[in-house]
């Protein structure tokens, strides 16, 4: 066979094997979503144990996120020089270290360093599963693909959640930590045996015997072999960071950024303080994970949903329309409910909307951004944005210590869905992208 492996990739059907590999990083992207949550389970318990106030507690529940916006800034970059196989494998072993390690800490200081170690893990995890799954599908297939990723992360949050629920019934606080460090290991194992280098990767970085690996690969895709590699090709000038603030980019940049930063802080205002809410309503540290769980659960329904209608509605149009509804349930939720079942139900339709909101602007991410800086500006959205969201559970613990109820910080809180609709609205359609692509 002759031709580009790549372009084999793109047009051949998809195979068990590559949806195999898109399995792995799905399940990739649910341990990151179990590890974000690992405090959020844990959170009541340490309360109890250590006598800190909430806005102490609101500063180690930032901590990870501190350390994902590093992460995927830092080890993406890791992830285009040394492969993605790599870079899962050592984020992997980040990860499972700082997640134990978490459940050895005795004070504040130490429990806040080793979450954003564990942090630092899952960023880079996050921004190299996303070009892997891309580089293991198909043309037909990968956006199916990489959205089935992103529903992996609240997967992984009511799978680990619902154990997590279970595991507190009967053992302290630590538990969570030690199970997350646990099934994190197992992952490695499986990354070797089922989860090879990408291709693309291995096209981009030709050493001796490229040829025989990309062969070996093509043949569990159930692909045939080449017989030479093709022609290499002059890599893409990259455009320096800079060149996002240009006159043509600046308003596409600030904006896209104020959007996605304000959402995710709403977003994790509700991840990381639910457990915490749902206990001072008198409900048991058990019965808060699994209201996190339902939480997840509607965040599942809504990134699957939005995917779905993507293909029928503008995706800009459907996130403005989510991002509505997230700033009318944040704030109904802080309403307060008086069942478990009122709470479990307003907690699964909140969730639905504010995980929607999100995974919509990944989408947008793509689109906003011309082919020359498209990796760039998508980089440093996630990057200002993951680090402004660590102020979310920070500013919401400020806000209770200084004596404002539930109803007023989940107003406040609300509010970044408001702004991001709004930044969505000024920015317009798709004029910015392809006004760029003249640079």
């Amino acid at each position: 066979m002759t031709g580009d492996p790549r372009e084999i990739i793109d047009r051949e059907p998809m195979s068990r094997f590559q949806w195999g590999v898109v399995a792995i990083m799905v399940g990739l992207n649910a341990l990151d979503g179990f590890d974000v949550l690992a405090i959020s389970f844990a959170s009541p318990g340490i309360v109890k144990d250590w006598g800190i106030d909430r806005a102490a507690l609101g500063l180690v529940l930032s901590m990870e996120l501190i350390g994902m916006a590093i992460g995927s800034i830092v080890l993406g970059g890791v992830a285009d020089r040394f492969g993605r196989r790599a870079t899962i494998l050592g984020c992997l072993v980040v990860m499972a270290a700082g997640m134990y390690a978490a459940s050895t800490a005795d004070d504040v200081v130490a429990l806040s360093v080793w979450r954003v170690l564990t942090g630092l893990g899952i960023g880079g995890m996050l921004a190299t599963t996303n070009a892997a799954v891309s580089e293991a599908s198909n043309a037909a297939r990968r956006s199916l693909a990489v959205v089935l990723m992103a529903a992996g992360y609240p997967l992984g949050a009511i799978i680990g959640g619902s154990i997590s629920s279970v595991l507190l019934k009967h053992y302290d606080w630590q538990i969570v930590f030690q199970f997350g460090a646990v099934v994190t290991l197992c992952f490695i194992p499986i990354v070797l045996w089922r989860a090879p280098e990408s291709i693309a990767f291995e096209m981009q970085r030709r050493r001796p015997g490229t040829l025989d690996v990309v062969n070996r690969t093509l043949a569990r895709m159930g692909h045939g072999a080449i017989a030479a590699l093709p022609p290499e090709q002059a890599a893409p000038a990259r455009q320096p960071l800079g060149a996002l603030f240009s006159p043509a980019l600046l308003r596409v940049t600030l904006l896209i950024t104020l959007a996605y930063t304000a959402q995710i802080m709403t977003f994790y205002f509700m991840l990381k303080w639910i457990p915490k809410i749902v206990v001072d309503m008198g409900f048991d540290p058990s019965s808060a994970g699994t209201i996190l769980v339902f939480a997840n659960l509607g965040g599942l329904a809504g990134s699957l949903v939005l995917g779905f209608l993507t293909m029928r509605i503008g995706v800009r149009t459907l996130t403005i329309v989510t991002m509505a509804f997230s700033a009318i349930m944040v704030s109904w939720f802080g309403r307060g409910q008086t069942s478990y079942v009122e709470l479990a139900t307003v907690a699964a339709i909140t969730g639905f909307f504010t995980n929607a909101g999100v995974v919509g602007l990944y989408a947008l991410l793509a689109q906003s951004f011309p082919t020359g800086v498209r990796a760039t500006g998508t980089g440093f959205a996630i990057g200002v944005g993951r680090g402004g969201s660590a102020l979310a559970p920070a500013l919401a613990g400020v806000l209770f210590v200084a004596g404002y109820g539930l109803q007023t910080v989940a107003i406040l809180m609300a509010s970044g869905s408001v702004i991001a609709m709004f930044a969505l609205l000024v920015l317009g359609g798709k004029r910015a992208a392809s006004q760029g692509d003249a640079l």
